[in-house]
């Protein structure tokens, strides 16, 4: 068989997960936690990064879940430093909003956010050891 085209990336599948779907099912059922805080969390990193978002911002977000919940974040003009960005969170937010029946559910919300964002640093910090030094 040929393909008439380079097969697709990790990056590129896991940029095309249901971040939401895997939000609605692994908030609130043991069962759907290791995809959540697994594949999802990854695929949220990959989609961030690619959108240039800095971990530090997605933690901000995390604390801001913590402290008002993910409704509150949701309801946030531009949680994020960028327009597209913002954007793409706030739809986690809200799945991550209807979802979220109990406080147990929202901690585990921003337990996801620092998740993203640790995921986003790594990311970050692997593409700076694997550069090298720059021009001398």
């Amino acid at each position: 068989m040929v393909h008439d085209r380079a097969p697709r990336t990790d990056d590129e599948v896991l940029a095309a997960t249901d971040i939401e779907a895997l939000l609605r099912h692994g908030l609130s059922r043991d069962t759907f936690r290791t995809a959540l805080f697994g594949d999802g969390a990854i695929a949220a990193a990959v989609t961030l990064d690619r959108l240039g978002v800095l971990p530090r911002s997605v933690t901000y977000v995390a604390k801001i879940v913590r402290a008002g919940g993910p409704v509150y974040a949701a309801g946030l003009a531009e949680p994020l430093p960028s327009g597209a960005a913002s954007a793409c969170l706030r739809d986690w937010l809200e799945t991550a909003a209807q979802v979220a029946g109990t406080p147990d559910d929202e901690a585990r919300a921003a337990r996801w956010l620092d998740t993203v964002a640790e995921l986003i640093g790594l990311r970050r910090g692997s593409r700076a050891a694997t550069a090298g030094p720059g021009p001398a």
